[in-house]
């Protein structure tokens, strides 16, 4: 088989990079270890921010998105037993963020591609980049016990932390950071209207908590658990019982409890990988990237190497230009170190440690205060969690 471009995962950066290639006339085949169910079987993100939505639109798959994502003006922070909110509409000259699950995305992007009639092969099983840094790669998989091969001008790494792309960059040409978090999330997700209309973020003395949702009828909920607890140790009467302790009076009223629909416990780590380009074959999404959860930047910073991405493979081919493709390592990462420092501090800001003596409460609290009492402060937080423009510090 010969492609323009070989993507490697598809989950949603490498759906939305061939749904983008697809639309300027670009050839990519995308390859994927896992079936098309268990990729729409991941919960995870439902936090939008602009650039994101831009290209979902540019994409041509942005309808169901903007029938029923929700926007989001403002965030709100419980500390102390208080409520405060960020009005980062206000606060950033009108940017907002939408609420819209990355499954439902993904099943946008999945249902595109099969409309187009475009090659997606699931279940392929191990997957191998090969010469990515000469001008003719290729990519090899078995599929139903038959050795396939692809023959490209460029490969797309975008199979996660776990995948094979990152892990075949030569060793001597890759640094990669790393700091793992003493505890995880448990996540609940459930048919049950949110406990409030904005998302609130709770520092309690029993530990980190968020009231998230996906729609005006389902509700996502995370609690801060020790990295040594199992789903199997929560119920979800316990679950429910402990997100009470951790909200104020208000939303312990409002909360309609009911059945899980799913339950996880996700780590936290901030994970960086330089560079992102090895030859013909570039780094995109988790591939390059973890961020925790906290600050909703994830998908956010895949669409926007996407973006890079895409922007720069029309360059080659329409310009027959590589300034983009150069440029491309540079650019995403410029972006990414400021998304992990704000994850990172944010992090910090609403979570107990372990380590922590009662001091560190006090500052936390302190510093809180300062941020909801500051107008700049507020600024602070509403402009990196709207997320930064493209072109800053690019």
């Amino acid at each position: 088989m010969r492609t323009q471009v070989a993507i490697v995962g598809a989950g949603p950066s490498g759906l939305l990079l061939g749904q983008l290639l697809h639309k300027a006339g670009i050839d990519a085949v995308i390859v994927e270890r896992v079936t098309g169910d268990y990729v729409l079987g991941r919960i995870r993100a439902g936090i939008l921010e602009q650039v994101c939505i831009d290209l979902m639109d540019e994409a041509g798959v942005g309808a169901r998105m903007h029938k029923e994502g929700l926007i989001h003006g403002g965030i709100e922070m419980l500390f102390d037993g208080k409520r405060h909110r960020v009005d980062m509409n206000k606060l950033t000259g009108g940017k907002n963020v939408m609420v819209y699950g990355q499954t439902e995305l993904t099943r946008d992007l999945m249902d595109a591609r099969a409309a187009a009639g475009l090659t997606t092969v699931y279940e392929a099983q191990n997957v191998a980049v090969h010469d990515f840094d000469s001008a003719k790669p290729w990519v090899t998989y078995e599929k139903d016990g038959q050795q396939h091969r692809i023959d490209c001008d460029f490969i797309a790494g975008c199979d996660g932390f776990h995948g094979v792309c990152r892990a075949s960059a030569p060793r001597s040409a890759i640094k990669e950071y790393e700091k793992v978090y003493p505890f995880g999330w448990l996540g609940l997700l459930s048919d049950t209207p949110p406990v409030n209309d904005e998302l609130i973020y709770v520092n309690s003395p029993r530990g980190f908590a968020l009231c998230s949702q996906r729609s005006k009828t389902r509700s996502r909920y995370y609690l801060q658990v020790p990295l040594t607890d199992h789903v199997e140790d929560w119920s979800d009467d316990a679950f429910w019982q402990e997100l009470k302790l951790r909200l104020d009076e208000e939303a312990r009223a409002k909360l309609v409890t009911g059945p899980s629909l799913e339950k996880s416990i996700a780590p936290l780590r901030s994970f960086v990988t330089e560079p992102l380009r090895f030859g013909r074959m570039f780094l995109a999404g988790d591939a390059g990237h973890i961020v925790p959860p906290t600050g909703a930047k994830g998908l956010n910073l895949a669409a926007t190497d996407v973006k890079y991405l895409f922007d720069a493979i029309v360059e080659f081919y329409k310009d027959k230009s590589e300034a983009g493709i150069d440029d491309y390592s540079r650019k995403c990462l410029a972006r990414i170190w400021r998304a992990e420092r704000f994850s990172w501090w944010f992090t910090q800001l609403m979570h107990r440690f372990p380590d922590d003596g009662p001091i560190t409460a006090k500052f936390q609290s302190a510093e809180l205060d300062y941020l909801m009492n500051s107008e700049a402060g507020l600024k602070t937080i509403a402009e990196n969690y709207v997320g930064l423009p493209l072109d800053f510090g690019g």
